[in-house]
């Protein structure tokens, strides 16, 4: 039995594409395109001789899948298909460098956020402590 290489070649890289990698090639596509430094780094402002650049923690994912079924005994064909993706971004301000006099200082917006957790565990460990307290003064 003589293989020509290139057939095989072509036939495994038709059967990676499949009925749907031209679905994530195009959404990889879309993705990576807008992942550059103007997501994380916005227009800067001037004003006055001081100049301002946004700065933002930019996050990219995207995910996809595929399946396809098994050969039916009688036909041969395959049954069942599958196929999906997604993607999405996230993006958070972190601060804003200032150019003034020329000298560039990167100046941190304060995340509300991350400090609601603390305050929470601060809240409990008090609670915990006095709840022992009141055990040992009974």
């Amino acid at each position: 039995m003589n293989i020509d290489p290139n057939e095989a070649v072509a036939a495994a890289e038709a059967a990676a594409r499949g009925p749907f990698g031209g679905f994530l090639n195009g959404l990889a596509d879309r993705l990576g395109v807008r992942a550059n430094a103007a997501a994380a780094f916005g227009a800067p402002v001037e004003r006055d001789g001081v100049t301002v650049i946004p700065v933002a923690k930019v996050r990219w994912g995207f995910g996809g899948g595929g399946g396809v079924g098994p050969a039916d005994d009688v036909t041969g064909e395959s049954e069942g298909e599958g196929s999906g993706g997604g993607g999405g971004v996230t993006a958070s301000p972190l601060g804003y460098i200032e150019i003034s006099g020329g000298k560039a200082e990167f100046r941190r917006i304060p995340d509300v956020a991350r400090v609601v957790p603390v305050i929470l565990a601060a809240g409990f460990t008090t609670w915990l402590v006095l709840r022992g307290l009141r055990k040992l003064l009974r």
